[in-house]
């Protein structure tokens, strides 16, 4: 149609609506090209890693906000420890899941699941499981659909929306008299008993509860499982409460237990066992599902309910998750990349943004250190032995409001149970080895955040340090043994006495003295940084133990028994965890110039270095290793640092399912790629101090609040990168020159420009 020869009226009319139509594509445009619509959740779903034998990124396509409570997912598989509820592998369903389980090797607490059907009720999972396919698969941090075959060639779609405690199903049926939502309560199956999970005392010990209102159409129901119970202590009063409401009467329901269905009964306890609602379909009717969750009580569960999805408008809770996620990715932006580097960075910095979990529900929370309630803010699932190296650092530029709170959170366990965690989930668990809170208490501290009690932190730290657990030299501190008590630093009584954990005495006893030296080293500049000058000399001291370790004629760490011998040949990688002599050759990351020294200076350090890295004996998926691409900038040869991390944030990190090379262990393998390709790493938290690398992307601006609240960003500019242009020629902050591979954490967070002039060729003379 030729505009001029509409009349006056109908000309404008036709601007304004063309004018509108523009305005709401760019609208559309800017919506569908935010951060959040990079995430591709998928990464690191298969169960299988990168080459045979190793394993995938343990993560799931998880609904919900940041760090939420509870996790809204779809079920493949009965999971346990060992196996997550979603694997990428699995090609059919066994339920919609409000889940707890952080990671692969831990548990999964107070579930609840519910499944669609239609046909004949069937209520065990291998037997209610339908196929579904990837390619009719939607997964955003914010919504989650699949299509499910269902008999008959018909198809139930399922989708999911979620807060932080609540989520919303949405189960699109196909016509039929006999449609059915199956609520699993509580999954206490021997089938799943294996060296990982021993069920017997739970079925023994434990029931669950559902219970059917048809009036108020809603289920109500508590789930007191604990997967990792038999790593921890016994809670008496611990409960997952979940409420399911309904926005269609169902015409008629009942529970079941095993493989025995109750129609028309209301009340159910068990080991395995749920509760069924019937209904009638039209063609594509949709029934909605609102899910609530507390560790608290039925009651908080509801409040919970009317704070988070107090209507069912499905899409405004898939809008209003959205939003929350795109404020907190945004908060990095990155410039000049392609489609598959954007989507593998802010996938990471969303994997970044699940844990530790809340814990706490509108001011109160329930403490599994003690079984009881509180008043106050918390947190859980802290994977430390893994997090402190980099997720807890990026965190005070990505969630600086968050980190006095998970401070105060592993106070508040403290207090309730005696102890700083090693792996809360949600109680203690002893899983891994050494007292890492310490790292993530005093790296804090020594960057400026001071919003907890620093002296019941540093009471919490000095006691890890000075004090053995109880019964020390009687325990031999084997990993996943069943629960006899807080292991905190089990060995410290031979680490004080003979310098080292002997290893006829204590299991993993290399590894332990080499991170009770570091966990040392953290503690002691809290106590210099507090004033506490006769710890900090003691503890400045026992700092170096791991030395105790080296030894000369094999030119590594290896084991001592109580006498004081290096154990023969053939057993130097005995007392390690996750690994062998290579993996902790450089594991006093606290201390790079006393490894230099030890091995003789910095060419033979090198060499070292070098036959690590040539001899493929750094495993990327296993985080002892982590700090080691940026031990280089110690030694005087910073520029094969920039070689190999250009190298690792590559080969490591796919678009794509399989897009993980290993758990990525509550977020911190992507910790580990974003500050990778920002350009710095915290190589030795608690030093206050980041060891430079070589950015990967030609911009990145980090907009972030300083410990006292203050706005604040930092501009990382990469001058000149390409292909060929990966070595660091010159750096500069505000433009005053950097003259060596290393920055501090003040001058950084004090900064406002970090430029990187690449080349190249290394410039060896920056060093």
């Amino acid at each position: 149609m030729n505009s001029c020869r509409l009349n006056p009226k109908t000309r404008l009319l036709t601007l304004l609506f063309c004018s509108l139509l523009t305005a709401l594509q760019a609208q559309r445009q800017s919506k569908s090209t935010q951060e959040v619509d990079a995430v591709n959740p998928l990464i690191g779903s298969p169960f299988g890693g990168f080459a045979p034998g190793l394993e995938g990124g343990g993560t799931t396509p998880v609904v919900g906000r940041p760090y939420a409570m509870t996790n809204f997912v779809l079920q493949t598989h009965e999971n346990k420890m060992s196996r997550m509820p979603y694997i990428y592998e699995d090609s059919s369903v066994i339920g919609f899941m409000a889940t707890h389980q952080p990671t692969v090797w831990m548990g999964d607490y107070g579930y609840v699941s519910v499944m669609p059907e239609v046909g004949a009720l069937k209520i065990r999972p291998k037997d209610r499981a339908l196929p579904f396919s990837h390619s009719g698969e939607i997964a955003k941090p914010y919504y989650y659909s699949v299509y499910l075959q269902a008999p008959n060639k018909q198809t139930i779609r399922g989708e999911i929306a979620a807060a932080s405690r609540c989520g919303m199903f949405r189960f699109t049926f196909p016509k039929s008299d006999q449609s059915h939502i199956v609520i699993h309560g509580i999954n206490l199956n021997p089938e799943l008993a294996d060296s990982n999970n021993n069920l017997s005392h739970r079925i023994a010990t434990l029931k669950g509860y559902v219970k059917i209102d048809q009036q108020q159409g809603e289920i109500t129901g508590y789930n007191p499982d604990r997967q990792s119970a038999q790593l921890g202590p016994e809670l008496s009063n611990f409960k997952g409460y979940f409420i399911i409401q309904f926005d269609k009467a169902f015409d008629s329901y009942g529970t079941w237990s095993g493989s025995e269905i109750n129609p028309s009964s209301t009340e159910q306890f068990g080991t395995l066992m749920g509760a069924y609602v019937n209904f009638k379909t039209s063609k594509n009717e949709q029934i909605k599902l609102r899910i609530a969750t507390s560790f608290i009580s039925l009651d908080q569960a509801r409040q919970n309910l009317l704070q988070e999805v107090p209507d069912w408008n499905f899409d405004q809770l898939v809008d209003s998750t959205r939003a929350v996620w795109q404020e907190n990715l945004s908060r990095i932006q990155v410039r000049g990349i392609t489609g598959d580097q954007k989507a593998v960075f802010y996938t990471a910095l969303f994997h970044t943004m699940l844990f530790p979990r809340e814990f706490s529900e509108n001011g109160t929370y329930y403490s599994a250190f003690d079984d009881k309630i509180h008043a106050g803010n918390s947190y859980t699932d802290y994977s430390l032995w893994d997090t402190y190296r980099a997720l807890h650092p990026l965190l005070v530029f990505t969630q600086p409001d968050r980190v006095n709170t998970m401070i105060n959170s592993l106070l508040q366990m403290y207090q309730e149970g005696g102890w700083l965690p090693m792996w809360p989930n949600p109680a203690e668990t002893n899983i891994m080895l050494g007292t890492h809170a310490d790292a993530v208490i005093a790296d804090a501290y020594i960057k400026g955040f001071r919003g907890y009690d620093n002296r019941l932190a540093y009471e919490a730290l000095r006691k890890d340090a000075m004090v053995p657990p109880d019964a020390d030299t009687k325990h031999p501190w084997k990993d996943r043994d069943p629960w006899y008590g807080s292991e905190a630093r089990g060995g410290l009584s031979y680490y004080h006495s003979l310098g080292y954990v002997p290893v006829d005495k204590t299991y993993e006893s290399v590894s332990r003295t080499i991170e009770f030296s570091y966990d040392d080293y953290v503690v002691a500049q809290m106590a210099k940084a507090m004033g506490k000058m006769d710890d900090y000399r003691q503890l400045s001291i026992w700092e170096k133990n791991y030395k105790n370790l080296y030894n000369p004629q094999t030119g590594f760490f290896a084991p001592r028994t109580f006498n004081g011998d290096f154990l023969p040949a053939g057993n130097e990688n005995m007392g390690f965890t996750e690994g062998d002599k290579w993996t902790y050759a450089f594991g006093a990351m606290h201390d790079p110039a006393g490894m230099i020294e030890l091995m003789g200076g910095n060419q033979q350090f090198a060499a070292m270095l070098d036959s690590n890295f040539s001899g493929h004996h750094y495993h990327h998926d296993n985080e002892p290793g982590h700090h080691y691409i940026y031990l280089y900038d110690f030694c005087g040869q910073p520029w094969k640092t920039q070689e190999l991390v250009r190298e690792h944030t590559r080969i490591n990190y796919r678009n794509q399912p399989l897009g993980i090379n290993g758990n990525d262990d509550c977020g911190q393998m992507s910790a580990w790629y974003l500050f990778g390709v920002m350009g710095f790493y915290p190589a030795v938290p608690g030093s206050g101090m980041y060891a430079i690398g070589a950015p990967q992307f030609p911009e990145i601006t980090i907009r972030y609040k300083s410990p006292q609240g203050n706005p604040a960003s930092l501009q990382i500019i990469a001058q000149n990168l390409t292909e060929e242009n990966k070595y660091v020629q010159r750096v500069s902050l505000d433009g005053k020159a950097i003259d060596r591979p290393f920055i501090s954490h003040a001058d950084l967070a004090g900064g406002k420009r970090l430029v990187f002039e690449m080349g190249p060729t290394p410039n060896r003379d920056w060093k």
